[in-house]
């Protein structure tokens, strides 16, 4: 192909002498810079955006990029419509990988494990703190499924608008049976640091034990191909 784009990596990648303890403080390092990017500089628009992978019922996967609100030693979590493609792909398999990545530093995160429901408080607290809006919008999409337009989509929005005016209140609108989120419990962490000529860097942390992500027992640091 005559119109290939070729872009030379230029970041400085990740070394062993320089990585963290345990994948918990580097993702915590690299989302906070991240974080500070976003603030300072356009290039990183949304620095919590982050893939999502599941497989569906014939083993084909399927990905989607939702936003990480929540984010501790436990592992990366989202919300979703727990009846979404996401949630019936989580409820058939446990399985699921999911991924940060900033281009403009020329860095990703991957996770890999078993999703686990959040806890309804967390949902719940997590739910109140939306703009209301937002939580009409829980309401009125029925996710993943077909609708005729979005027509129909918006007059289920202001039907559920009108009976949960806003008010100002965190529960003027009550959190859906079907709304949840889930958290990657992790058994396989990768930080990913591009550099130049393709020869980037893959530091890689394998569950070797129980812990979370902040115990440096329960992980085995080595590194992976390009």
């Amino acid at each position: 192909m005559d119109d290939v784009r070729r872009v030379d990596y230029v970041g400085t990648g990740i070394s062993e002498d320089e990585v963290a303890p345990t994948p918990w403080q580097q993702a915590r390092r690299w989302v906070d810079d991240a974080l500070t990017r976003a603030d300072a500089q356009a290039d990183v628009p949304e620095p919590l955006a982050i893939s999502v992978a599941t497989v569906d019922a014939d083993g084909l996967p399927n990905v989607r990029t939702v936003l990480m609100r929540f984010f501790d030693e436990r592992g990366p979590g989202f919300v979703t419509n727990t009846e979404s493609s996401k949630g019936i792909e989580i409820a058939a398999s446990g399985g699921i990988a999911a991924a940060l990545t900033w281009p403009a530093m020329y860095r990703a995160i991957r996770f890999r494990g078993r999703a686990q429901l959040l806890d309804r408080d967390e949902v719940a607290g997590y739910f109140g703190s939306r703009p209301w809006a937002s939580r009409i919008s829980a309401w009125a999409s029925q996710q993943s499924r077909p609708v005729e337009g979005r027509a129909q989509l918006e007059e289920t929005y202001e039907r559920y608008a009108a009976q949960w005016p806003d008010r100002g209140n965190p529960d003027d609108v009550p959190v859906p049976d079907f709304w949840g989120g889930y958290r990657v419990a992790c058994d396989e962490v990768e930080f990913w640091g591009g550099r130049r000529n393709r020869l980037h860097d893959r530091l890689v942390f394998t569950r070797v034990a129980e812990g979370d992500l902040d115990d440096a027992g329960a992980w085995r640091l080595w590194r992976r191909q390009p």
